[in-house]
Parts: C-alpha cells; structure tokens; sequence
C-alpha cells in the first residue's frame, strides 16, 4: 500500500505503522534519552529559568505612551522633573509678587528738553480769543472777541489765533511762519515730541494757529479774491490815538477799534499760509477729514497767489512798517515745496524746482543776506526742505539738476555757519551775527540752528558721514556742534550769564516788553493811557511770560533788561517757533529724523526718461 507525504511526496505504507501502542512505548523506553538531548537557546532557557512572577514584573519596566514605549524609571524621573521645576517656579513668582517693586524713574530731562517745555508756553500766553480750560497762563482771559465783526467793511468772524509780540495786533505774515515751522519740526521729531510729553500740546498750537487762518478767506471756495492778512492797527506815525501800540493794556481790557486789513493781491502771504497748511496737514494726517480741510486751504490760497500777482505789504501800508515782505518768490519755492509733500502732486514739483523761480528767488547768487532763513526770507529752508527729497527719493530727471543745485547750496550755507570760514561776524561771546550786528539776532540764530541740526540729521539717516566745503571734508557732528553753542549761548552760556528764555535758569529778563505780563491782573481795568505806568516803571514784570526768548543781546553780547526798549526784550512768535524747532531737533541725544512721515503723500517715483538724442544726419 501507498500513501501520500504531507510534504507531496508519495511514501510507501510501513508496517511499523501497524504497531500497537505498547510497542511504541516499550521502543522509547529503550533509547538513550542522553544521547537524543540538545543544546537550548537562550530564549528557551529564559523560560526554563523563569519565576512564575518574572513575566508581570518585566511588563512593569516598561511604560506605553502610545507611540512610545519607555523605561518606567526614565518616565517618573522626567514626570518628577517636571513637577518639581513648576513648583519651584511657582514659589520664585510668589516670591517675586511678595517683595515691593520699585520702579526705576526715566532718566532726568536734558536742558534742551527742559527749554522746549518752556519755550513752547510761550504760545499759550499768546492765544486771542476764547482760552481753553488747560491754557495754564493765570493772568490771561478771553480777548479779541469781536475780531472782525467789529470793523463794518469786513464784519467776519476772525476770533483766533496769536498775538505777534508785546503787541495785541494779529500779523498773518509771521504768524503762518511760525506754524510752519511748528509743523516741519513735528514732522521730522514726533517721537522726541512724544518722549517730552509735548507732543499733543505742540499739535493743540499748531491747530489754534490753523483754526484762524481758515478764517481769514473763504476756505470752503475754489477761487478767493482777498486775505484778512492782519486785526489790529499800531501806526503811530499819523499822531497819537487808540491803537494797539499807542496804548498799553491788557489785551483782555482793549476797548478801541480793531481795523481789519485786507489783501487783494498778496502773493507772499498767499504762498506762506499755503505751506503753513500744507505742512499741518501732514502733522493731522490721521484726522483725515481736517487733513483734507487744511490741503483743500492751501491749495486755493496757493492758487490765488500765483495768480493776483503782488506783495502783502505795499508801501505805507501798516504791514509794510512791522512786517515788510521784498519778495513773493521764495514763498513761492517754499509753498510749492510744501503743498507737493502734502498732496505728492508733481505739478507742484515742477514749479518748486522751476530754473526761473529759483533763480527770481536769489537762488544763483550770494549776497549778504544768502542762507539765512526768517519770517521774511524761506529760501534757505525750501533749499534744505528739496534737498531731502533728493537724499531720500531721488527722483531724477527732469528734477535731478536744479535739486542737485539745491543741495549744493544747502552745502556751501552750511559752511558759512561754521567759524573758520568767517561768513558771518561773531560777538566775543561766539553768538553768530546773522543780522550783520542789528537788533533782535536771536530769532535769525534759532533758525539757522534748526537748518543745521535738521540737515545734519538728514545726513546721517542718509549714511552719508558729512558733506565738503571746499576741498576739505566735514562730519556731521560739526554742524551739530554749531547749533548746540548757539542755543547754549541763548540758554545762559553767554558773557551775561543770563538766559535769554524766560522762566529758564536762575537768571532771565524780568522786563520783558510786553503788555499783558507787565500788567497785573488785579480788577482793574487800566485805559489806553493807564497802563502807561506799567510800561514805563522799573520794578519787574509781576507775570512771568514763561517760555519768552526776547529780541537778544547786541552785537557786543550786551543786554538792557529795559521794557521800553523792544530791540532788547521783546519776543515774536516767528522767533519763539525757531527756538521750538531747534530744540526739539536737539533733545533726547541722536535720536534723529522720522524718514517717512513727510512722503506719506508721495507716490513711487518711476524718472520719466530723458529725451531721445536727435537723429543722426551725416
């Protein structure tokens, strides 16, 4: 018989299959059981070997995570870890809860952030119209609230804005100077503004000066034919009678009549307001309905100026005594200037950087008054203004030429502020005599001060170490040094040994000529000729108009601390603003520029290539 392996192969039946069970048991019992043994791995002899507990007790070394088995004791020293690391943690906070903070103070203000908070006061002290609560001059009230609804040929409200002086007369001219200079340093140093803790109240300044010269023409028009360029009359050339210089009152008791003047072709003061509210625009770029309401103004003033051609202050008009303007053109360069940043409109561009303008503005020539800026020359500062629009945006052709040649004279002024090359005289004392030794230098010197430390600045956000005057090279610390003497010498640093800001160190004028601190406030309502005592007595003011830089030494660092003698010390707005801009640009060390905020309004610029050159002819 045949069978079949269980491998597949075919076996052939063996009849030792058919032994019984006894047989094959009785087989087995005769082997050799020793030598049938063999050699068990170690598995099998784990087994062997094994406790009945060993197996739970193996299971236990060991911890399954899930996707992660893991040595037991490695878990609990890392679970106790974790545990004891955030109870210690716990207790140093607690610890840290349980002692009493102290809180380091900021660092003590520098003198130039001291003066600043002074010099910005100032302005307070000379709001017309209703004060606000946080005004913070005690012996100041409302005044000049009838403002042109008194004068029957105007009968508009022009309650607002600023006294110029010691005076009650409000001058366009000066006062939109001054905001735009207020402005161009908010601009370029909001952060040092903010870390002064100035920078709202600089803004409330600048926008009570706005507020007004919205007032003064027909802001909601596309088109205007006149300005309201001055309230109040101080001529007193004609003889004695009820104005603003020939009485001496507060302006808060003035009861004589408050003549308005206005312009019907004032370029000049067009041109002015049109950059101070183009310049403001920028500062309330975030109050974007206001923005719009200040560029719309600036736009049509700046409109109406170029097209009735003529000066604010014609001869023999009351302007022309106190505050003459010689020329439109340089308004016209600056306004431009302005109103381009604040719009990005390159039509304003092209007029700001005109050849013809520029050179109508005196910009390719010298001459003695050449670099420096004031109320009523902005070439200096227009040519500092477009040369930052060079170093930062370059915009080439058909530009590049005469912003280059702006930058060039921004250079060479530059030099002449520095005492080796003897531009400009200089008392013993080192105060640089911009005004060639006549009366009140000091609100020429704040501004060049400003120039100098707002291009340094400009320098430095630009990577660029200096600039070169001739063929020597000069850092930009040297201009720095410049504005800081000058403002030091104004600080008390001076043979005087006084501070020519008042309120400011332990020595400062104490007869400043000026009505309302030289009156006290005591109920009683002096009239035109009353408060004539207070003008002419020795003792001291009895208000401190804080903040005030009066008109400065003369050109022997001399100084009469008289009230009568307003080239000595009287303050302007136009000179307080100068002093603002330069210290603020000082303050809080090197923090420099903001690069930016002033090309908020400015497209990308992409040079439109110059003109193919003509066709080749044989």
């Amino acid at each position: 018989m045949f069978g079949r392996d269980p491998w597949g192969g075919p076996l052939e039946i063996s009849n030792a299959d058919s032994a019984t069970d006894d047989d094959r048991s009785r087989n087995l019992q005769e082997l050799d059981r020793a030598a049938l043994s063999r050699q068990l791995d170690e598995t099998q002899q784990s087994w062997l070997l094994a406790g009945p507990g060993d197996a739970g007790k193996k299971k236990k070394r060991y911890v399954d995570l899930g996707c992660v088995v893991v040595s037991r004791k490695i878990f609990l020293w890392t679970v106790g870890s974790i545990v004891g690391a955030g109870l210690l943690i716990g207790f140093i906070m607690l610890i840290i809860k349980a002692i009493p903070h102290r809180h380091h103070p900021p660092p003590p203000p520098d003198d130039y952030t001291r003066a600043l908070r002074k010099a910005l006061m100032f302005f307070n002290a000379q709001r017309s119209g209703p004060l606000p609560k946080h005004n913070n001059v005690s012996w100041r009230g409302n005044s000049g609230m009838k403002d042109g609804m008194s004068d029957d040929s105007v009968k508009k409200n022009l309650v607002g804005g600023y006294y110029d002086a010691g005076d009650a007369i409000k001058f366009n001219f000066p006062m939109s100077f001054a905001m735009t200079m207020l402005s161009w340093s908010v601009i370029e140093y909001s952060a040092k503004y903010e870390a002064a803790g100035e920078l709202q109240h600089v803004k409330e300044i600048i926008k009570w000066g706005t507020d007004y010269f919205l007032k003064t023409f027909n802001s909601s028009a596309d088109t205007i034919d006149r300005i309201a360029a001055q309230v109040g009359q101080g001529d007193t050339s004609k003889g004695p009678g009820p104005n603003d210089h020939y009485c001496w009152v507060r302006p808060e008791d003035i009861d004589y009549p408050r003549p308005v003047y206005e312009c019907h072709s004032c370029s000049d003061l067009a041109a002015e307001m049109a950059a101070a509210l183009a310049a403001a625009s920028i500062v309330f770029k975030d109050s974007k309905t206001y923005s719009e309401k200040l560029v719309h103004g600036a736009k049509t003033l700046f409109k109406y100026g170029r097209e009735q051609r003529g000066r604010y202050s014609p001869g023999g008009s009351d302007p022309s005594i106190f505050y003459n303007s010689t020329s439109y053109w340089d308004e016209f360069v600056w306004g431009g200037a302005w109103l381009y940043y604040a719009t990005g409109n390159s039509s304003y561009l092209q007029l700001a950087t005109a050849p013809g303008l520029a050179k109508h503005a005196g910009a390719f020539w010298g001459g003695p008054d050449y670099g420096i800026l004031s109320w009523d020359n902005k070439l200096a500062g227009a040519q500092v203004l477009l040369s930052r629009l060079r170093l930062f945006l370059s915009p080439g052709y058909p530009y590049e030429e005469i912003l280059r040649t702006f930058h060039n004279q921004t250079g060479i002024v530059m030099c002449s502020y520095l005492p080796m090359f003897k531009s400009f005289n200089r008392t013993k004392g080192g105060l640089i005599q911009l005004n060639h030794g006549r009366p009140q230098p000091l609100q020429y010197v704040v501004n060049a001060a400003f120039l100098a430390s707002v291009f340094s600045d400009y320098l430095d956000a630009a990577d660029t170490p200096g600039w070169y005057c001739g063929p020597n090279f000069y850092s930009t610390d040297v201009l720095r040094d410049f504005a800081k003497t000058q403002i030091d010498y104004i600080l008390g640093n001076n043979p005087q040994k006084m501070s020519y800001l008042v309120g400011y160190g332990t020595r400062y004028p104490k007869h400043v000529h000026h009505r309302g601190a030289s009156i006290p406030k005591n109920g009683v309502r002096y009239n035109c000729k009353g408060g004539w005592k207070w003008r002419d007595t020795k003792k001291p003011n009895p208000n401190t108009i804080v903040g005030a830089m009066v008109a400065g030494p003369d050109k022997h660092d001399g100084f009469h601390d008289v009230r009568t003698n307003y080239n000595y010390t009287e303050p302007t707005l136009a000179g307080n603003a100068g002093l603002v801009a330069a210290l603020v640009s000082l303050s809080g060390g090197k923090t420099g520029i903001d690069k930016n905020t002033i090309f908020s309004a400015v497209p990308p610029l992409f040079p439109t290539p110059p003109p193919p050159p003509a066709a080749w002819k044989p």
